[in-house]
């Protein structure tokens, strides 16, 4: 096999801000950025193309680089007979989409990195994910021989088909039909039946290896027990939430979640860190607390906001995009201990501690390394060694100090430092809703100052932009990034009462209805009608790691709706949730999104008013406890939104106002009325 080349000459990616792109840079290959400038080569001197797509912190990524684009005689197979062009995968949804639709067209296992071979016109006929570099050399040869005899046509029939299939959207893939039924209490429980198949009722989570935390079907769950009272969902979710804390996916010294297990048990990560993971998390877990109340919960929101805070947080107020899995050129190396290292950083506690974390002589992973994990409860290991609880969490509080200062000498893994919109806007509505929960002032200062940062360097507008680096922001935001930033602002108007924050909700959401409808089609929405025409124009109705879009804006246009009384919007979601119904009862592991919305309409959706001059210390007191299917406006004085229009404060006294349907409640003086007034509306019983 040939031999690496040593890095010589920039290529096209060493202009480009991606640091995904920039890890490629100085590899022998002819790499374009995704663009008009490879796309029209490509077609006039009719070289098929080749699509290599990933994203910075990605093992396998940098394992095929180093293997295959990074050798010479590779280089030239690939520059001599194909037009070659790197994706950041993150910056690109779009793309991303459309060819991993293709990959599955074809039959083939999805993942990254993401490899597509392409017709001059974009039109995919083959791919796969990682190739060991002999079987990449030779794949290559086979392609470019075949694309350059009469095997061509055959080729570019097999992608004029591809491509016909990849323009069906997900309704007509999957034949899903207007729902005719109104939601009801009978669907609901079959699809919270056909939910439970999926458990691991010994681990938590759903499935087998390997395990993603995939934290909408647990905020699913926790609002089915809240409005239904049904304790199954309640211990599912409480299970998998304390597995996953207690796992080698949580940072145990750090704090903050890796992206995937690779086991069923939690123990192995996949050690990159995402933003998106981290902001969802954090969400779930204030959540879990609103609702139970168990101090674990706390721990986890408190070390996660530390971690993101430390480790992902721009000076500028804005959050960077991942850590990498890698340090050293090991996946891991930064987050596990050998025994040696563990006496190292912790001295005389250290057999404690290893005892505590699950460390052996042998160690519980490769090469004699340990990853920190836990099995037991601090009253548990407390009763086992004869101490008290809270001498455990005491010394378990040391242990992370010292832990996490031995491991910050060693080199650390890469910093993805682009900054996305849709995956702040994650971050943005787990500060607001760690805020909400606990009522530290941190959390909203924190949130606030991301909030002025994406007004101020991702605004385009009434739009936004999806990336910023080096300040600079240069490509159009898709719809995820306006569904998750809507319902941030949202959110945040909701924690704050700061109508700016509302009124930006509303900006952002015309946009949307202006730019992104298919009105011709259906009610859902795709890409933005100014943004690049690829071959397919998608339109997300499944849930991935990031809630699907579309579900997304089904759920601001049903609070908005609610907040702002535009009828039509409510109508909308409403419209919206029939196309998916169906399909979100008999397969909800895949609509957990869409789940959440059939409950929203299923149980009486709350408007609570609260006007006076304690409206915020009645915010935070209603705050502190699990809404899910309330939408909350407040003011000192008075106001013109809707909610609060010719409303006042009784005799100067602040007044809360419970209403469902535009029909309010008895007006009360104090949360704890408006509490019971609210529970009163849920499903139980």
């Amino acid at each position: 096999m040939p031999t690496p080349a040593p890095h010589a000459k920039p290529n096209r990616l060493a202009h480009e801000s991606s640091p995904y792109l920039l890890q490629h840079a100085y590899n022998p290959v002819d790499w374009y950025p995704w663009g008009e400038e490879a796309l029209s080569r490509a077609q006039k001197e009719q070289k098929p193309i080749l699509v290599s797509i990933g994203y910075a912190a990605c093992h396998w990524c940098h394992v095929m680089e180093r293997e295959s684009f990074e050798h010479e005689e590779i280089a030239q197979i690939m520059n001599e007979r194909f037009v070659c062009i790197k994706v950041d995968r993150e910056e690109r949804p779009d793309v991303d989409q459309v060819y991993m639709d293709a990959i599955q067209a074809m039959g083939l296992g999805g993942g990254w990195p993401l490899n597509v071979f392409l017709t001059p016109e974009a039109k995919p006929f083959y791919g796969g994910t990682y190739f060991p570099s002999r079987n990449w050399f030779e794949l290559l040869q086979q392609i470019a021989n075949a694309y350059g005899s009469e095997h061509r046509a055959e080729l570019d029939k097999s992608a004029e088909d591809f491509a016909r299939v990849l323009r069906a959207n997900d309704l007509e893939k999957y034949g899903a039909k207007i729902s005719t039924k109104p939601v009801g209490q009978q669907a609901f429980g079959t699809l919270l039946r056909n939910l439970a198949k999926h458990f691991d009722a010994k681990r938590g989570g759903t499935g087998q290896a390997p395990k993603f935390p995939m934290p909408v079907i647990w905020r699913f769950l926790l609002r089915a027990h809240a409005l239904t009272g049904n304790d199954a969902a309640l211990q599912q979710t409480n299970l998998t939430l304390r597995e996953m804390a207690w796992g080698g996916i949580y940072d145990q010294a750090g704090g903050g979640f890796a992206r995937y297990s690779v086991d069923d048990a939690w123990l192995v990560p996949h050690f990159e860190k995402m933003l998106y993971d981290n902001g969802q998390l954090i969400s779930l877990y204030a959540e879990a607390y609103q609702l139970t109340q168990d101090e674990q919960w706390r721990e986890v929101v408190e070390q996660t906001v530390a971690f993101v805070q430390r480790e992902l947080m721009s000076p500028e107020g804005g959050f960077y995009a991942s850590l990498d899995a890698d340090s050293e050129g090991e996946e891991g190396k930064f987050y596990v201990f050998g025994l040696e290292q563990l006496r190292e950083a912790l001295g005389d506690e250290a057999p404690l501690a290893a005892e505590y974390y699950g460390c052996t002589a042998l160690g519980n992973w490769e090469h004699g390394h340990n990853i920190l994990h836990r099995r037991q409860s601090d009253a548990a290991f407390a009763e086992a060694h004869q101490l008290t609880p809270g001498v455990v969490a005491s010394l378990a509080a040391g242990w992370r100090e010292k832990l996490l200062a031995y491991r910050s000498q060693r080199a650390r893994p890469a910093l993805d430092d682009k900054i996305l919109t849709g995956w702040n806007a994650l971050m943005l509505r787990g500060l607001v809703d760690a805020y909400r929960a606990f009522h530290l002032p941190q959390y909203l200062e924190l949130a606030l100052q991301n909030a002025e940062f994406i007004e101020q360097n991702l605004r385009r507008g009434q739009g936004l932009w999806r990336n910023y680096k080096n300040g600079r922001a240069t490509i159009v935001a898709f719809l995820e990034d306006y569904a998750l930033l809507i319902d941030a602002y949202t959110a945040l108007y909701e924690a704050t009462f700061a109508e700016r924050w509302l009124q930006r909700a509303r900006e952002l959401t015309e946009y949307v209805l202006e730019h992104f409808a298919d009105e011709a089609d259906s009610h859902l929405f795709y890409t933005d009608d100014t943004g690049e025409a690829l071959i397919a124009r998608k339109k997300e109705l499944f849930d991935n790691v990031i809630p699907s879009s579309n579900s997304l804006m089904a759920h601001n246009l049903l609070r908005l709706g609610a907040l702002l009384d535009v009828p039509a919007w409510h109508e909308r979601a409403t419209n919206m949730l029939a196309l998916a119904q169906d399909l979100a009862v008999n397969e909800p592991q895949h609509l957990g999104n869409w789940a959440s919305l059939y409950l929203s309409l299923l149980a009486p959706l709350a408007e609570v008013a609260v006007i006076g001059p304690e409206a915020e210390h009645f915010r935070r007191e209603l705050s502190r406890h699990y809404l899910p299917n309330a939408v909350l406006a407040g003011t000192n004085t008075s106001s013109e939104l809707p909610l609060l229009q010719n409303r006042h404060a009784a005799e100067g006294q602040t007044t809360i106002y419970v209403c469902y349907n535009r029909a309010c409640q008895q007006p009360v003086y104090n949360p704890t009325e408006a509490l019971a007034q609210l529970q009163a509306a849920t499903l139980r019983g």
